[in-house]
């Protein structure tokens, strides 16, 4: 067992509490600022009121911004749960030629940039498929968030994938059992905790996605990102960021929960 010296914790003690404080002190600043009276954001804090509550939350522009947010990460999410677990299976289970220049195609667009990937499918949607009369309009922006929440989910599948014993589907099969019914009752329960993981992986990365979106969105439309954007620089609309984002941290801390009980479960299932 590894012992610490007196000294070791201390330091070891201050760099985590530093950690901390910088982490959570300026969340704490954009909750307190969502109650600011005050035009114009700033500390201390002096005078409180809901008024950017209210604003923000009858904000029309904010609601749709929100909107497409959602469904933009939610269709991408669905893109990517079914392409990045099909990926893992067939680079898992299967030998092929080319399979490891495969694997690098899949995993290069989390590796890119955002700014280059955001610049070369708005060069592909406008350039290319534009003048040959192909409009990919919205369907154009989930496309683009797809391409990089694929490896969300195609690493968290594949490394369980890996790890999983196919003694256990072959028994399955050997007692009669169909293909389908094995990947649901032997499979699946396998791998379902990366298989969640990789989702919510895929939503976050999704949902506050920049500067894909800056590149690949139609006119006129905004996620919550940009609405963001837009907002900040106006500066007596800023404390509208700043409920909007208080609100996020409280719903951030459901797919925290999620996460944990995931892992937790998954940690059970392989004692």
């Amino acid at each position: 067992m590894l012992r610490l010296g007196r000294g070791t914790k201390i330091t070891l003690s201050v760099i985590t509490a530093l950690i901390v404080i910088c982490t959570y002190i300026p969340l704490f600043v954009i909750v307190m600022n969502s109650f600011n009276a005050n035009r114009v954001a700033g500390w201390p804090v002096t005078n409180f009121s809901m008024i950017w509550w209210e604003k923000a939350l009858t904000n029309p522009a904010m609601h749709a911004a929100v909107l497409n947010s959602i469904v933009v990460a939610a269709a991408a999410t669905a893109i990517a749960l079914l392409l990045g677990t099909l990926s893992a299976f067939a680079l898992q289970r299967f030998k092929f030629y080319g399979r490891e220049t495969v694997n690098l195609i899949i995993i290069l667009p989390i590796a890119l940039p955002g700014i280059v990937t955001g610049v070369a499918l708005s060069n592909t949607f406008y350039q290319v498929l534009d003048p040959i009369g192909i409009k990919v309009g919205y369907m154009g922006m989930i496309i683009a968030h797809a391409t990089f929440c694929v490896v969300m989910v195609f690493n968290n599948v594949i490394a369980r994938l890996r790890r999983m014993n196919p003694n256990l589907e072959e028994a399955s099969m050997d007692l009669g059992a169909g293909l389908m019914q094995t990947f649901r009752l032997v499979t699946f329960p396998q791998f379902r905790s990366a298989f969640i993981a990789g989702g919510l992986l895929a939503f976050a990365l999704s949902f506050d996605e920049v500067y894909v979106t800056i590149f690949t969105a139609p006119p006129g439309v905004e996620t919550l990102p940009l609405w963001f954007m837009n907002q900040m620089g106006r500066p007596n609309e800023a404390n509208q960021v700043n409920v909007v984002a208080t609100i996020l941290i409280l719903l951030s801390l459901i797919p925290v929960y999620i996460s944990q009980r995931v892992s937790a479960q998954a940690a059970k299932d392989l004692k």
